[in-house]
């Protein structure tokens, strides 16, 4: 038993695969740039039973442990004083089933290692999300999701977990065997215990056939049942400066592969040299305008693009950025987005107002049954805004997502699990009819709050938060260059 391991030993047995303290990767740092953390001790375990004996040492220490992937949620999801688990060594594929079409991989894989696993069985996922750097649990955990209204998120797909419970028991449930862990743990931010591997539901390999063309905002709003149900995969790209969108419609396909886009214009200009113009934009604000019309400029050809699911479904991110993201009712979309344009428009006709980065990201999802999923009970328009971070440099973003989350909380809001928010128990209790099921389920298999961190306390359990920060305004979120305490570990916020 592990209990009877002496200390010293159990110390020796973790030597190996914990990060000296000393080494640039022992400060975890998200993908964009917005949080780090110090956490007393960083793991990298290479087999399920190190993560055990890392489960063994936090219990008798008297530690809280919180296992991360690659650190994409641009949030504080991950971040913790304590101990942490980096999960990006447990990445194998353990089974591949083409006739049932499933496959079962360690939740350590990133999507992208997944991906080409799949495709040497010509299988592939049914909808995927704009990036692939994400690992696999860290992708059940959150509700990720692609863009389709008669698709759900990517945590749907999945049909088994097994499970590192805080007892240091395994646990594989499913809708099943254990159906309220199985949905507890689905968009469960990693609380009620360590995704140990998934069997994920997938479909023979596809190629899609995507159409881009860019049409004025009232004929998307005005029309948007029709554009939105004219293809499998229906996303848009408003680009408020010029009130244009960018309307993208992905079909399967069996025409062959026939990609679009250039390096010239997609990856010259729009990528570095838009990046150039927003670092001279940091200086000179109302530059944002003339930079997001140049780039709404780039994308206005009608293009056609043929490729296998994932290159169509992947897109650039670009830089490091500031992002925040929420679902509405779908019923809700055009008159959400009609308000948002309206204060955006305000903004332009005052000379000392803001100037927004680009552009501004709408999808849809079917309705779930998740307990958590912002999709839950309802089909959903996600409506994401950014601030991108040029060369990783902070800009303003609190005024203006301070304003957008009070637009789509009108709208019943949503608020995506990765991505910074305000909600805690009080409000997420009004806008999930389930959230008391997954406060009892999150207690019962951890009831001395292993898997918590910070994150997890204020917003799913309800620490007194009097002296914490809640809210744009006020500064929960993002990264910068100032160092100061924020709950419990040492941030960089933004000097804004």
């Amino acid at each position: 038993m592990l209990s009877e391991i002496p200390l010293q030993n159990l110390y020796n047995l973790l030597e190996p695969i914990t990060v000296p303290r000393n080494s640039p990767g022992a400060r975890f740092t998200n993908w964009g740039l917005s949080y780090t953390c110090l956490p007393a001790a960083i793991f990298e375990p290479e087999n399920e039973f190190q993560c055990e004996l890392v489960l063994e040492l936090a219990k008798r220490e008297g530690k809280t442990v919180r296992a991360v992937g690659v650190g994409h949620s641009p949030s504080d999801l991950a971040c913790t004083k304590e101990y942490m688990i980096r999960m990006t060594k447990l990445n194998r594929v353990l089974e591949v089933n083409s006739e049932k079409r499933y496959i079962v991989a360690q939740g350590g894989i990133t999507l992208d290692d997944l991906h080409a696993h799949l495709a040497k069985n010509n299988l592939a996922m049914s909808s995927v999300g704009s990036i692939s750097e994400q690992t696999l649990a860290g992708v059940v955990a959150t509700a990720t999701h692609g863009s389709g209204i008669n698709f759900c998120s990517m945590s749907s797909t999945a049909m088994a977990l097994t499970l590192l419970l805080a007892d240091g028991t395994r646990l594989t449930c499913s809708r099943s065997e254990h159906g309220d862990v199985f949905l507890a743990t689905l968009c469960g931010l990693g609380t009620t215990g360590i995704i140990l591997s998934a069997q994920l539901e997938v479909e023979p390999a596809f190629r899609l056939r995507e159409v881009q063309r860019t049409l004025p905002f009232e004929e998307i709003t005005d029309n948007l049942d029709d554009h939105v149900n004219r293809a499998e995969h229906v996303r848009f790209w408003w680009f408020p400066t010029k009130d244009r969108i960018r309307a993208s419609y992905s079909n399967r396909t069996a025409e062959p592969k026939s990609p679009a886009g250039s390096w010239w214009w997609h990856t010259f200009l729009g990528h570095h040299v838009v990046q150039i113009l927003l670092f001279i934009a940091r200086y000179i604000s109302n530059l944002n305008s003339w930079v997001a019309n140049f780039a709404c400029w780039l994308v206005s050809a009608e293009t056609v693009g043929i490729d296998d699911s994932l290159k169509i479904f992947n897109v650039d991110c670009r830089y490091p950025q500031y992002t925040t993201e929420w679902a509405i009712p779908y019923e809700n979309t055009r008159a959400c987005l009609l308000e948002f344009r309206e204060y955006l428009h305000k903004e332009y006709a005052n000379p000392h107002g803001l100037r927004p980065h680009f552009p501004v990201e709408i999808r849809f999802t079917a309705e779930d049954d998740i307990w958590l999923s912002p999709s839950f009970g309802r089909k959903t328009c996600w409506i994401g805004i950014v601030q991108y971070k040029p060369f990783g440099l902070t800009v303003p973003y609190r005024k203006l997502f301070s304003a957008f989350e009070r637009i789509v909380q009108r709208h019943s809001g949503r608020p995506h699990w990765a991505k910074a928010h305000p909600f805690t128990p009080a409000k997420l209790r009004e806008v999930y009819p389930h959230f008391n099921d997954f406060q009892r389920v999150m207690k019962t298999v951890d009831p001395r709050g292993v898997w918590r961190n910070e994150y997890v306390e204020r917003h799913l359990v309800g620490v007194d938060v009097a002296d914490a920060e809640v809210g744009w305004e006020n500064g929960v979120g993002m990264g910068g260059m100032k160092t100061e305490k924020h709950i419990g570990w040492r941030v960089h916020k933004a000097r804004q």
